[in-house]
């Protein structure tokens, strides 16, 4: 099978080889997953609240005068669940130089290797010093290998499935908040401290899973010509990558775009250049606008949510369990049809799909919840319906979308770098949803869905004009789709054409 762009042709297909390194890669996802599902879960248990967040159980079991929206306005428990984040951010700059001096899959084992030790530590908490290094022992875990799985698989992908190959990265992500979900389903029924010890412990499967699954894994043919190996034996893991003997005119695009990256001794000083304008602006805009979609609002207090419209912690978690099914669900959808409808028309059907759910759970909470009482059953129910609208919108658009886009539009001199501005901008805003998002309930109650709906339809809009579509272009001929947009390319006019 060949793809062609733009008169250069290239072969490949799907082969054992890729597919399996490809699916141990993405099993990076799970941690990301687990870790971030899991942390609702465990914050609504009682004997978890109890020893850690005695406040917030007082609230729950004897207050009747705090508000619905402010029952779980703690900022020691923000602290908690922030915490992984703003270690994930720190941790992807450190792996920026890992990737790109010793490779993507060296930034994968130390990513696994760190979670596994936070796992182990946060399920054997006693005290909340133990019980947040956990978390940022998780952080410095996900940060690495946030930073380094999607270009891994970007790179191994063959140009015409890399979709739905990257894809693989969010079906994992997915895959590890509903395995979180139902784990602390079933643990919370679970007498004294093991309930969420065991949850918080079964973190180090998928880590002990990517670990030792790193150390059997193949460097990418990207990464070994871009650390000066031997290129023949490069060529042939890119023949064996592809399954077929012609692949001369994909190697000597790597061969010309490594030599480029070999000029670039620093290469966040040089993304700040003109020429790369765009690259910078997508790996800021595109992470931002994913965490201010509000998803993480549903993967962290998913069951605070529903408790505060009303159902009991059992009822909470289980509504949490039927959100994850749905968004992994549209995940897998989504990765079938990327590569053949494109980029665009998935994240506009997306757009859509999230924005009205949000705009009518903001109307229903206005008219109906009160500061104190609860929701009836039928409206508590149409809440977690379109709370399941909004969530497929997200697992078929901008949760896959958010980490193929800006893992797939990065020249190789500059890819390590905006990997990591893209990680670390995600991170960044994730831990600002997380630190302030139980107070923003408190204040704006019910204007917080509105909140986010509209972020929804500006990142919509900035999609539809400022996004190219990278549908079967080659990762290492991407320049041309901004020398070609109408916006874009008075800032790469100067770039140079690898072909000329």
């Amino acid at each position: 099978m060949a793809v062609k762009s733009e008169g250069v042709e290239y072969n490949g297909k799907i082969t054992w080889f890729v597919l399996l390194s490809s699916i141990t890669a993405a099993s990076g996802g799970l941690i990301y997953g687990y870790g971030t599902g899991v942390t609702g879960g465990v914050a609504s248990m009682e004997p978890f609240l109890k020893k850690f967040f005695p406040e917030i159980y007082r609230k729950m079991k004897e207050d009747s005068v705090t508000s619905n929206y402010c029952k779980f306005d703690s900022q020691l428990l923000t602290s908690f669940t922030s915490s992984l984040f703003i270690a994930g951010l720190i941790a992807s700059f450190v792996a920026s130089p890992v990737t790109r001096s010793f490779g993507r899959r060296a930034s994968i084992l130390i990513g696994g290797a760190a979670f596994l030790a936070g796992s182990a530590l946060g399920g054997a908490a006693h005290n909340m010093y133990m019980l947040i290094f956990g978390r940022i022992l998780l952080g410095i875990g996900v940060g690495f290998t946030n930073q380094s799985v999607p270009l891994y698989l970007s790179e191994m992908a063959p140009p015409k499935y890399r979709g739905a190959f990257n894809f693989g990265f969010q079906l994992c992500v997915a895959s590890g908040c509903l395995i979180a979900f139902l784990i602390t389903y079933g643990t919370q029924k679970i007498k004294g401290d093991w309930g969420w010890r065991i949850s918080l412990s079964t973190a180090a499967i998928p880590a002990l899973i990517l670990t030792v699954g790193a150390l059997f894994l193949p460097e990418t043919p990207n990464s070994l010509v871009q650390h000066g190996h031997d290129r023949e034996k490069a060529k042939k893991l890119l023949q064996k990558i592809r399954g077929t003997e012609n692949v001369q005119a994909e190697f000597d695009d790597l061969i010309t775009a490594s030599e480029a990256s070999r000029t670039i001794k620093h290469p966040f000083k040089k993304i700040l250049e003109r020429k790369y304008r765009p690259q910078l602006v997508m790996s800021i805009a595109i992470p931002f606008f994913q965490q201010v979609t509000g998803i993480n609002v549903i993967s962290f207090y998913a069951p605070m949510l529903f408790m505060t419209i009303g159902s009991g912690v059992s009822a909470s978690l289980m509504a949490t369990v039927v959100l994850g099914i749905v968004g992994t669900t549209m995940t897998v959808l989504s990765s079938l049809l990327v590569d053949k409808v494109g980029r665009k028309i998935i994240f506009y059907i997306g757009g859509f799909q999230m924005l009205i759910p949000q705009m009518v759970i903001g109307v229903i909470m206005a008219a109906k919840l009160e500061d104190h009482g609860v929701l009836s059953k039928r409206f508590s129910v149409s809440i977690v319906i379109l709370i399941c609208i909004y969530t497929s919108g997200f697992g078929f658009s901008w949760g896959p979308l958010g980490w193929l886009v800006t893992s797939e539009i990065f020249p190789l001199e500059i890819r390590s770098a905006a990997q990591s501005i893209s990680i670390a901008v995600g991170f960044f805003f994730t831990f600002v949803i997380a630190q302030t998002f139980l107070v923003m309930l408190c204040h704006m109650k019910f204007l917080i869905f509105f909140f986010f709906g509209a972020w929804v339809a500006v990142m919509t809009a900035f999609i539809y004009v400022l996004l190219p579509e990278t549908k079967d272009v080659p990762i290492e001929k991407m320049e041309k789709i901004w020398r070609a947009h109408w916006f874009w390319k008075r800032f790469v006019n100067d770039v140079q054409d690898y072909d000329s």
